[in-house]
């Protein structure tokens, strides 16, 4: 194979290299593409830009894969924890004995917040969105905490205050939402469930923690770890490049994840299925509508950016969704509304044609909701297991030699030249 791709512009040829990836991923090299041609590359939503050179996560959208340095994510699933698979994905490996029990403690050490930060949490709006108020006391951790001046010194201590704390501040922000008293970790539990504990304990009737719904949510988390270079990991990279601070940087992971099209997705899913439910459709006018292209429904759910085929994450969750409903018996309604729009959908040649499979949102709402975990905690929950993924890309962008801040260019498309008018001879 050619080590260079050749770029012929006016006649003139230009080589560039051509890396390849160890999975067989192919890139040209444009980085001295602007200072050989003086041309730029256009690439709207950077879909076929390759923004970095990475070591974490690998994934193949064609056959279905993901894994997390190179250990597949059934596997993660099946045997790990989320507190495992995040020391793996930031640190490179997975956890001795020692360093596992090392972590656990640190994460109860760890997981109580300063007194003066309930004051920014009585002080926010009652109706303010969750993601708003952590994307903000992410934030203002920083304003607690020292900067990062050593990665490799700081970086376990850090992760890990990070990790433990945007667990309690999801939960405190649950329970002053609803005038509840806020409850802090027990040395009893795993870091599921102690979040579980935190949720939903109360001096009347105790929370009890169903080791199935612990398991559920440690799947849950796990699959969310990681994802690539996705939206919010991009924004991570981003801000990071900028050498902002760690918290700042996460917190601009927070909000990138906050919309409907990226983290916000499994809440979308369920806000549809209620429609569905409530408005007593026909799945096969839903089907109908989805596939009307003058028509502003979306099935939200259905295909993903990268995955063109089943997207593996979803085979995982909902099995998790079928064994906690099954053992709870649980009948939610929106859950055979589920079942019958993906049968509809997968045996449709339109949906076929197309590569549109229920993607991981479609059953991870549903599995929240069987946990108990309310609607407009969905996208923090999704937050949270992705925050091990954002510091381990943070990381590796800090370390990497090569990286520079991010300065992507464009192409200008406005008025050439314009002179300025006073107001006065202004139409």
């Amino acid at each position: 194979m050619s080590k260079y791709a050749v770029l012929v512009i006016d006649g003139k040829e230009y080589k560039l290299p051509i890396i390849n990836g160890v999975e067989g991923e192919k890139a040209i090299d444009i980085t001295s593409l602007r200072k050989k041609t003086g041309y730029i590359a256009f690439d709207p939503s950077f879909a076929n830009t390759g923004s970095c050179k990475s070591s974490i996560t690998y994934m193949n959208g064609e056959k279905g894969i993901l894994r997390y340095r190179g250990i597949p994510i059934e596997q993660l699933a099946k045997h790990s924890s989320f507190v495992e698979t995040a020391y793996l994905l930031i640190k490179g490996k997975l956890p001795n004995n020692e360093e596992l029990i090392r972590i656990n403690v640190l994460l109860n050490d760890l997981s109580m917040l300063h007194e003066d930060m309930k004051t920014f949490y009585q002080n926010f709006p009652s109706k303010a969105h969750p993601m708003g108020i952590l994307s903000a006391m992410v934030n203002a951790l920083r304003s607690f905490y020292p900067e990062i001046v050593d990665i490799e010194e700081s970086l376990d201590r850090t992760f890990l205050r990070l990790i433990s704390k945007v667990r309690t501040m999801a939960a405190m922000a649950y329970k002053i939402s609803r005038g509840h008293a806020t409850i802090y970790p027990s040395p009893d539990y795993s870091y599921c469930g102690n979040f579980l504990y935190m949720m939903f304990e109360n001096p009347v009737i105790p929370y009890k923690v169903d080791p199935d719904i612990e398991k559920a949510l440690n799947v849950f988390w796990i699959l969310h770890a990681d994802h690539e270079q996705n939206c919010s990991t991009a924004a991570v990279r981003v801000v990071g490049s900028g050498k902002a601070n760690i918290y700042a940087t996460i917190s601009a992971g927070i909000s990138a994840l906050w919309g409907p099209l990226h983290g916000g997705a499994n809440q979308e899913v369920i806000t549809m299925l209620k429609k569905i439910k409530n408005q007593n459709l026909k799945i096969s006018d839903v089907i109908k509508k989805a596939k009307d292209k003058n028509n502003n429904f979306r099935l939200m759910g259905f295909g993903h950016r990268v995955y063109k085929t089943y997207d593996p994450r979803a085979k995982i969750i909902k099995q998790m969704c079928d064994l906690i409903l099954s053992k709870n018996k649980i009948n939610d309604p929106l859950l055979d509304i589920a079942l019958e729009l993906e049968e509809t959908a997968l045996s449709d040649s339109y949906f076929q044609a197309k590569n549109l499979y229920p993607n991981i949102d479609f059953y991870s709402g549903l599995v929240l909701r069987a946990i108990g975990i309310p609607t407009n905690m969905f996208t923090v929950m999704f937050a949270i297991g992705r925050l091990p993924g954002w510091v381990a890309q943070w990381r590796e962008n800090s370390l990497d030699p090569d990286i520079r801040i991010s300065r992507p260019r464009q192409i200008y498309m406005g008025n050439s030249t314009s002179d300025y008018i006073p107001i006065k001879e202004r139409p």
